[in-house]
């Protein structure tokens, strides 16, 4: 039995299953939209800032409510933090709609918790303003400071959530109606499943209906009629067909230990050997006593034990186009830890002898 996981090793099959279009693909123009903003978060219980940047926002603020303070005078906001306000604008959503925001502090405020966004204009790439938000903050995090500066932190206090918290004033404006043409973009680009793609779309509506553009794009003739268009796409988007296999690869994340290998991965006629080498250092202290009737003096001395192992040594051939199965077997066999199974397929794609794309994150 292949005990994958003590080894921090994923199989991935990549047998095609039929899936949907939907899943597989997205119509082009027809995509979220992202809204950034900025503001201030108030009612802080301490956790605030007092940065320039803060002040003059604040002083901003008291004067659009026709409250003007002294040039000179620096106002204590401790309780008050400079916030960027992110959101993400889905398409088709409507004014009136609502939608999450994210808050994060953008100076020294030590916390958000238990802070109120005031109302901030949340602006798109084109400056305008698509929606307004404010609300109460959920802040996942806190952090504890002791007076000798020490401090604990659990995730992150200076960021926090609303949801539903900006309400949508704008619409953004979709393709959707436009032309005689839907265009549809492959999550995954790859020149087979752009033509079984078209095909599966010509089969049901009528030749030349669809055409593979390139590896990403499929161009499907449609209704102007937008009525007509939407029932089009209900059902063109239900359609099933069985993508191409992804190509052999093998993903190795450093940092983690994890180790995907993909089902088509083979391997050229190989010999692999695995093993170690470990050396222990030990100091043992000893005190020296000199003669009963010397002059000497008692002396502490170190005396070092080195001690080598050498760690059973096993070699194990993989024969021509040896599979997935096998050479995961043979690297349980020989007790190989995500560290070694690293160092061994790099070593098998520099000898050319590992048939697949070695990628490591």
């Amino acid at each position: 039995m292949l005990w994958l996981a003590s080894l921090s090793l994923l199989i991935v099959s990549n047998q095609a299953i039929a899936q949907r279009i939907k899943d597989l693909a997205s119509i082009q123009g027809i995509r979220n939209n992202q809204l950034v903003g900025y503001g201030l978060v108030v009612g802080l219980p301490g956790t605030g800032e007092q940065s320039p940047f803060t002040e003059q926002s604040f002083k901003t603020m008291l004067n659009n409510f026709g409250i003007s303070m002294p040039s000179d005078v620096k106002p204590k906001i401790k309780n008050v933090a400079a916030v960027a306000v992110s959101a993400t604008l889905p398409p088709f959503t409507k004014p009136g709609q609502t939608i999450d925001v994210t808050v994060s502090s953008i100076g020294s405020a030590g916390s958000l918790n238990g802070g109120t966004l005031l109302q901030t204009f949340l602006k798109g790439i084109d400056g305008q303003v698509y929606a307004v938000a404010q609300g109460s903050l959920v802040v996942g995090g806190f952090g504890i400071q002791g007076g000798d500066g020490s401090r604990v932190l659990v995730n992150t206090p200076t960021v926090g959530r609303i949801a539903n918290g900006a309400l949508v004033e704008r619409e953004v404006k979709t393709a959707l109606g436009n032309g005689d043409h839907l265009v549809y973009n492959l999550h995954r680009p790859d020149f087979t499943t752009a033509k079984r793609m078209a095909d599966v779309i010509n089969q049901l509506v009528g030749p030349n209906t669809a055409t593979a553009v390139d590896a990403t794009s499929v161009q499907v003739m449609a209704p102007r009629d937008i009525g007509q268009r939407v029932s089009y796409i209900s059902t063109l988007e239900n359609l099933q067909f069985n993508p191409a296999d992804a190509p052999a690869k093998v993903i190795v994340n450093s940092r983690t230990g994890t180790i995907v290998i993909g089902q088509d991965v083979r391997l050229a006629p190989t010999a692999i050997t695995h093993g170690g080498l470990t050396v222990t250092i030990a100091e043992n202290q000893q005190v020296n006593q000199p003669n009963a009737f010397g002059d000497g003096e008692t002396v502490v001395t170190t005396q070092s034990v080195i001690d080598v192992a050498q760690d059973d040594t096993r070699m194990f051939v993989l024969d021509t186009g040896a599979s997935l199965d096998e050479l995961v077997r043979a690297m349980n066999e020989i007790g190989a830890a995500p560290g070694d199974l690293m160092a061994i397929l790099e070593a098998l794609k520099e000898a050319g002898a590992l048939q697949g794309e070695l990628v490591i994150i």
